[in-house]
Parts: structure tokens; C-alpha cells; sequence
């Protein structure tokens, strides 16, 4: 990967810029994640049943059917990252699937910050370091500025 991409720099108005299409893309992460999380989940309880249908003979029966179900999953999660990787190449880090949160990384006072957002939100958040972020604007964003 592309070190300048890691290391893009935004003010909080590029993040805002940003967000209509960081939206988008954190929706699909987290509706499809949610579905391959649930799907997962219930591929391993069946698995996990099937170890007494196994010793039957009758196991045998659905070994189609699950490896199909392990395909499918295969290719949402490869969907996921291919979304992930599209945020990286906008120079957004993926923080959380699951509730999609995001970081933007910035520059304050010249100190690396980070400009939070989660799917569901309107703003962008403050953080002075990943997972401390304030869920608020806060005055001190009017000082983020771009170094790059």
C-alpha cells in the first residue's frame, strides 16, 4: 500500500467533503457486515449440530448446501475488503465494522489528531488519540489543519 495514501492529512472541511461518498461506502460495510457476522454465526451452529447427524450418515446430506453457504460468505468478505481498501485509497481508516466507525487522521497544534465519524452521524468528532474520541464538535477543531 501507498505510504502517502496511509498518511493523508485532512482539515475538518476535506472530511466533511469527504463524508457523502465515506457515508455511502461505511453503510454498505456495515449492512453487509452485519449479515456476513449473522450468517457466520449460524454456519458454525450448524456445524457444531451436524457433529451427531455425521455419525448417522445423514450429514452427508447438506455438505452441498454448506459449502455453498462457505462460498457465499467467501465473497461477501471479500466484497468487505475491497470496500475497506476504497477507504484507505481516500485516506480513511476503517476503525470498526460493525458500527462503521472511521478515523480521518489530521494535524493539531502539529501533532497527529484524528477526525472521527460513525455511520448515523452528521459530524465529524474530535479524537486526540484513536478510541478517546469526543462525540462533540469541539472548538478546538477550528485548529486542525492541513500539514501535507
Amino acid at each position: 500500500m501507498n505510504a502517502t495514501v496511509d498518511k493523508k492529512l485532512f482539515t475538518v472541511e476535506e472530511a466533511n467533503q469527504r463524508l457523502p461518498l465515506v457515508r455511502a461506502i461505511v453503510g454498505d460495510i456495515v449492512e453487509l457486515y452485519g449479515d456476513v457476522h449473522d450468517r457466520r454465526e449460524r454456519l458454525v451452529k450448524i456445524r457444531e449440530t451436524r457433529g451427531g447427524d455425521e455419525a448417522s450418515g445423514s450429514g452427508a446430506l447438506y455438505d452441498e448446501e454448506l459449502s455453498q453457504i462457505e462460498t457465499d460468505l467467501d465473497k461477501d468478505i471479500a466484497r468487505l475488503e475491497g470496500f475497506a481498501e476504497e477507504l484507505r485509497e481516500l485516506g480513511v481508516e476503517l476503525k470498526d465494522p460493525a458500527t462503521g466507525l472511521i478515523d480521518f487522521r489530521s494535524l493539531m497544534d502539529g501533532r497527529e489528531v484524528y477526525l472521527c465519524w460513525k455511520f448515523g452521524e452528521d459530524d465529524i468528532a474530535f479524537c486526540p488519540q484513536p478510541g478517546r474520541c469526543r462525540r462533540r464538535f469541539n472548538s478546538r477543531l477550528d485548529r486542525i489543519t492541513r500539514a501535507n
